[in-house]
């Protein structure tokens, strides 16, 4: 292999690359020991106080889900989302059970046994994105990127909700430790890569069987092809063998998702994608609605979206290392494992940034990238400042303090900013968005996310008399808390629905949950807050989240008079 060639393919990869520019790149032991208390502190933010928001919408389709695998096996049921979660949520779930009947003094709540699997494999994430930063740029930034994620408060937060895009991310990162790992045995040794490729493979296979998102393999895919126009290239893997990798990930995908083979899944699937499963006519974004479907393109929720998101939710020093590390991902002298992170970048954004219909939780799957790029940005300003303090004559030994130093003084602020969010960690607002006082005008659909609907239902249930109605844009998660409250007699509807508003009487309950604010609902939302009374203010801690209505004959009288002024 020529010089040229090692240079231009393995400089991304030593894990040695940052030798004698830190302390802990000396002692594997140390490294070691640092990813198990990463991971084990960010399984201990993930997991404690699981249940301290209810359900929401999505995550009760999950648990109905669930429901109907273990009375009907295997059903269509969510069929637009793949089976994997759900299996290992059913799994949970009837630990969980089996705990509470053994130990019926310290029960398991349902939220925490339905979204525990995601808590651990974003805790495992910590691991993965060590080890891709340690093949791409050195133990230094990989320790970094890693404790970043751990203790990140919107890390930490899309982990705690029973949705697919942890598992997305988990089993993408996984695939791509394999990937780049086959890489550098075929450039730099005579071993067979072999085995690493089918990993990948089975690994995409997995990630496929958890979120219908394969073209996250592109970002793989084109960072090899990248390489194979160099003739000193020896990471090829020919017609063949790549023909037996989307084989691997076909098979595996079918294990672990055989419900695609059910006629009933490929129809949900096809409501799903024709907008058909989207219950709702909007998404409010910086107190401004917006359409919520993913054909309106550039008509819908603004490009701009995900870019506000990294300024005002991540920690503030976070965002200020991606800012330093951005520039650097240009630049040659980093290596090749630069392209990986642009290309990563660059087929995130065309995916996910140009649609019309945006979530802040799909943010999950380049979030890795992001901490990735503060993290050689915080490498980059502690060597500067190192070489800066060694410039004003500080000993050589005592400037290798420095670069750790500041890395500690990033990760702890991220700490102290997850101490604080907890447990409501998806309200996390830094300083440039405006801290506590702001949380929740940026993204109020995905900070709240129903988490306050079983405190309402708790609440309405002891004051509702028998066969009352209550009418919110959550109605299948009032019931659900209704029926946990021993108030199944309670009638739960929609409050975009016309004629279920006509049938409300005095005595009836209306819930005004933040994030919940659509076109269809907006103009009654406004006229109760300026005209009505609430019973009860809710609050996620000091935020505001939800209000609940009993009409009575002046509410009533402005319920009657919004309908009028409703379209026919």
């Amino acid at each position: 292999m020529s010089a040229r060639a090692e240079a231009i393919v393995t400089a991304g990869l030593r894990p040695d690359l940052f030798a004698g520019s830190g302390l802990l790149s000396n002692s594997r032991t140390l490294v070691f020991t640092a990813l198990v208390v990463l991971m084990v502190a960010g399984f201990g933010f993930r997991v404690t106080g699981l249940s301290a928001e209810g359900l929401s919408e999505d995550e009760l389709n999950k648990l109905n889900a669930v429901a109907e695998y273990r009375t009907r096996g295997l059903t269509g049921a969510n069929g637009e989302h793949p089976m994997l979660m759900k299996a290992l949520q059913a799994a949970t779930i009837i630990a969980a059970e089996k705990w509470n009947a053994a130990f019926p003094a310290n029960p398991i709540a349902p939220e925490t046994a339905l979204r525990l699997p995601g808590a651990i494999v974003g805790a495992l994430s910590t691991l993965l994105i060590f080890l891709i930063a340690l093949e791409l740029f050195g133990a230094e930034v990989a320790l970094i990127g890693a404790a970043l994620w751990a203790f990140d408060p919107s890390g930490i937060g899309f982990n705690r909700i029973a949705k697919e895009d942890s598992f997305l991310i988990f089993f993408f990162l996984l695939a791509n430790v394999f990937w780049l790992r086959g890489q550098r045995v075929a450039e730099s040794t005579d071993r067979n890569p072999n085995k690493y490729y089918w990993a990948t493979a089975a690994c995409y296979g997995a990630m496929v069987a958890s979120k219908y998102v394969p073209h996250l393999f592109a970002i793989s895919m084109c960072y090899y092809w990248m390489f194979q126009r160099l003739p000193e290239t020896r990471w090829r893997l020919g017609k063949k063998r790549v023909l037996t990798v989307f084989a691997i990930m076909g098979i595996v995908f079918l294990v672990l998702s055989p419900t695609i083979l059910l006629p009933e899944t490929w129809r949900q699937m096809g409501l799903f994608a024709g907008g058909k499963r989207v219950s709702h006519d909007g998404y409010e974004f910086m107190n401004r609605l917006y359409t919520q479907r993913f054909d309106d393109w550039l008509r819908g929720i603004p490009v701009y979206f995900y870019l506000v998101f990294t300024a005002v939710k991540l920690p503030l020093l976070t965002v200020l290392g991606f800012l330093v590390g951005l520039p650097l991902l240009f630049r040659r002298k980093l290596g090749d494992g630069r392209y990986f992170i642009l290309f990563w970048f660059m087929l995130w954004v065309v995916a996910f940034c140009f649609p019309g219909g945006k979530f802040t939780r799909y943010y999950t799957t380049v979030l890795p990238a992001v901490l990735i790029t503060s993290a050689l940005g915080i490498q980059l300003v502690g060597r500067w400042l190192a070489n800066r303090m060694a410039g004003f004559g500080w000993s050589s030994g005592l400037k290798h303090y420095v670069p750790a130093s500041l890395a500690v003084i990033v990760i702890a602020a991220s700490v102290i900013n997850s101490v604080q969010a907890a447990p409501h960690f998806r309200l996390f607002t830094n300083s440039v968005g405006g801290g506590t006082t702001w949380a929740g005008y940026y993204f109020p659909h995905d900070e709240f996310y129903d988490a306050s609907m079983r405190d309402a239902m708790t609440e309405i249930a002891s004051r509702a008399r028998p066969g009352a109605q209550v009418a919110s844009e959550s109605p299948s998660v009032a019931s659900y808390y209704a029926e946990r409250a021993a108030r199944p007699d309670l009638v739960c509807t929609s409050l975009s629905d016309p004629e279920a508003l006509k049938q409300l009487a005095t005595g009836d309950f209306i819930i005004i949950a933040r994030g919940r604010r659509y076109f269809s609902n907006d103009t009654l939302t406004i006229a109760l807050r300026d005209h009505a009374t609430p019973i009860t203010d809710l609050k996620l801690g000091a935020v505001p989240s939800a209000k609940i209505y009993e009409l009575d004959q002046r509410s009533l009288a402005i319920l009657n008079e919004v309908l009028g002024q409703r379209p026919s």
